[in-house]
């Protein structure tokens, strides 16, 4: 896990939970993080006891705006069977605060003071010449965490029963970023998530130019002739994957008319159809389980990896 702005920015102010420091057995490992809002949770540290009580003290920094540095034996302290420690650091963030971190998060633990020891300016210095990311860590009393950005673009199209679904097992993974696309707002639901981007027009298929090359495509319209077109848009241009839903009749059927509107084969056979395991059935959050399954193999993963690097 890493530092998620953008998760913060989308509450305005939180007290955000990050396990600085691990010994032993336990929950989560170190980056695992969680916010705490006026409306609620997002995330998790890996629950139980923990988790209880890591909630109860962020609301008292969310309160007094006071950041504080725990250290949990998970035995004596909570009374879970891991048999390890754990260091939570609770921080109040809000935008101000925000302001000037861009790559890396660093910074002092309570009860730190003095200048960025050396072996902190180091990491950042090695990470900084070889290209990568440092690791989440508590070094010498500063915690560092590099900034995650959405390492995956995936377009919903399509607010009805499947494309709601979709979204809402989606929407929680991390290192995501959703853009969901229909004809009327009033086809989507009151509850969207922040971190959704919607996009509205009378013609969906107009949008497709919007999309990044890397974008995974999942297409659940209302629609044939809307699902028709937006998968001849689609592979007219570079995209990473492209899934269909539908019936095998259906996708005889599109394979022919996107034949006939000049597609070459081995273009059309990287449509996915139909999306998900058929094997488990219709129901919207079935498909959408399946869907999300498909999404995390490992063999998905690398494709993606390979289509990025190309």
């Amino acid at each position: 896990m890493s530092f998620q702005l953008e998760d913060i920015k989308q509450f305005g102010r939180v007290a955000r939970v990050v396990v600085a420091d691990t010994k032993g057995s336990v929950p989560r490992d170190v980056g695992a993080s969680m916010l705490i809002h006026a409306h609620g949770v997002a995330g998790t540290i890996g629950g139980g006891a923990l988790e209880f009580e890591a909630i109860a003290r962020a609301r008292g920094v969310l309160a007094t705006g006071v950041d504080r540095l725990d250290r949990v034996p998970l035995g004596p302290a909570v009374g879970q069977c891991c048999g390890g420690a754990v260091s939570l650091l609770t921080e109040h963030w809000d935008h101000a605060r925000l302001d000037g971190h861009s790559d890396v998060v660093v910074r002092a633990v309570p009860g730190t003071t003095g200048e960025m020891p050396l072996a902190v300016a180091r990491r950042l210095g090695l990470a900084r010449n070889s290209g990568l990311v440092p690791l989440p860590s508590l070094v010498d009393g500063w915690m560092v965490e590099p900034v995650v950005r959405p390492a995956r673009v995936i377009w919903v199209w399509g607010a009805g029963h499947v494309g709601r679904a979709v979204v809402r097992v989606l929407q929680p993974l991390p290192d995501l970023k959703i853009v969901w696309v229909d004809c009327d707002k009033t086809r989507f639901p009151d509850d969207i998530p922040a971190s959704v981007e919607v996009l509205i027009a009378a013609n969906p298929a107009d949008l497709v130019t919007l999309s990044p090359p890397h974008t995974e495509h999942l297409v659940l319209t209302y629609s044939h002739a809307l699902d028709l077109e937006l998968c001849h848009r689609v592979l007219g241009r570079p995209f990473s994957t492209l899934g269909l839903i539908g019936s095998a009749t259906k996708w005889a059927r599109f394979r022919s008319r996107l034949s006939a509107l000049g597609h070459e084969a081995g273009k059309i056979d990287r449509i996915i159809c139909p999306i998900g395991d058929p094997a488990l059935g219709k129901h919207p959050q079935a498909i959408a389980l399946s869907v999300a399954m498909d999404m995390l193999r490992p063999n998905v993963l690398s494709a993606l990896d390979q289509e990025q690097k190309a």
